[in-house]
């Protein structure tokens, strides 16, 4: 299903969306749905990074299980390589 929407913009905008439609040769309301579902799909991923790290924050507080900066480090640089080494032991905070 599908529902219409208004939006407002003013002449400038409304010129450089027929601008660039006429150069990709596609309508107005294609571009702006575009546009529109690539701003969404940006804003719902970063707001699944911030969801994933308050999640690992409040993991983090309750177990007090990290793996260092360094020891994480040192592991990933053997990635893509003959001596890929294991993940790096848990630590426990305190």
């Amino acid at each position: 299903m599908t529902t219409t929407l208004g939006i407002k913009v003013d002449e400038e905008i409304r010129s450089r969306l027929k601008t660039l439609g006429a150069a990709r040769q596609r309508s107005t309301h294609w571009i702006m749905k575009e546009a529109i579902l690539r701003y969404l799909e940006r804003e719902e991923e970063i707001e699944r990074r911030n969801k994933d790290a308050d999640e690992a924050w409040k993991e983090y507080r309750e177990t007090g299980q990290y793996v260092s900066h360094e020891d994480m480090t040192a592991w990933l640089d053997t990635w893509g390589t003959d001596k890929e080494a294991q993940c790096p032991a848990i630590t426990k905070q305190g």
